[in-house]
């Protein structure tokens, strides 16, 4: 993919835009690469990822942000229901952050794993309380925010609309908002690498390759990036 991409690159700034002569998040080129109405809440995109983008788009640094615009293209086509779209996303979120967040947002954090772990393990059948490896070694990087959060989590339960309406998006939320603030030398290629990764993880959980294809248009891109710089 990455031999295909164009020189060019569309300029993206933070927020929300009326049009693109007003500037251009994220999603709001994914919405007109897609073909979609100018938007940063395209149906061609799952709502959680998309809000991923958005937050992304947003906390990574003026002179970073550029960097995000090869992965445009690859968000559209990325939907569908499955609750383990959320679920993949919340967590990928949450052991990204984890690891360098101040130790408040490790317990929410901690937290989060351990919910996302249980939401999968139902929908997978697996025993309730199952953790699979990959969580279970980010959660003992951070001893201390695991005992807090398996003793908080006791006896807790959460359906699956609370977690698609509230739980996964204040984890997505946090965990952005965490890693920007965290004191690392410079927090944008995690942010970057976390919204990479979550459109790998989608990409996986939805078996719909994304249509960079069509979105590589020469056409279409050389426009996106003409009404974004001018």
């Amino acid at each position: 993919m990455h031999g295909q991409m164009p020189q060019a690159m569309p300029l993206l700034s933070r927020g929300k835009h009326r049009n693109p002569s007003k500037g251009a998040c994220f999603m709001e080129l994914a919405s007109y690469l897609a073909g979609e109405r100018w938007s940063d809440h395209p149906s061609c995109t799952h709502p959680l990822l998309a809000g991923l983008a958005r937050l992304v788009n947003d906390h990574t640094s003026d002179a970073a942000r550029p960097h995000l615009a090869e992965l445009i293209p690859a968000v559209i086509g990325l939907t569908g229901d499955d609750l383990r779209i959320d679920a993949q996303i919340a967590l990928r979120s949450a052991t990204t952050a984890l690891p360098v967040v101040a130790h408040e947002r490790q317990l929410a954090m901690a937290v989060s794993i351990l919910s996302a772990e249980h939401v999968l393990a139902e929908l997978d059948g697996r025993p309730s309380g199952s953790i699979r490896d990959s969580s279970r070694e980010a959660l003992e990087q951070v001893p201390d925010a695991m005992r807090w959060a398996l003793a908080f989590r006791r006896g807790v339960r959460i359906s699956a609309k609370g977690f698609r309406r509230y739980a996964a998006p204040n984890t997505v939320q946090l965990a952005v908002r965490g890693i920007a603030q965290a004191c690392v030398l410079d927090p944008n290629p995690l942010l970057r690498n976390l919204l990479a990764k979550a459109i790998e993880d989608c990409t996986a959980l939805t078996g719909v390759p994304a249509q960079a294809e069509a979105a590589f248009e020469p056409g279409r891109w050389e426009e996106a990036c003409r009404l974004t710089t001018r």
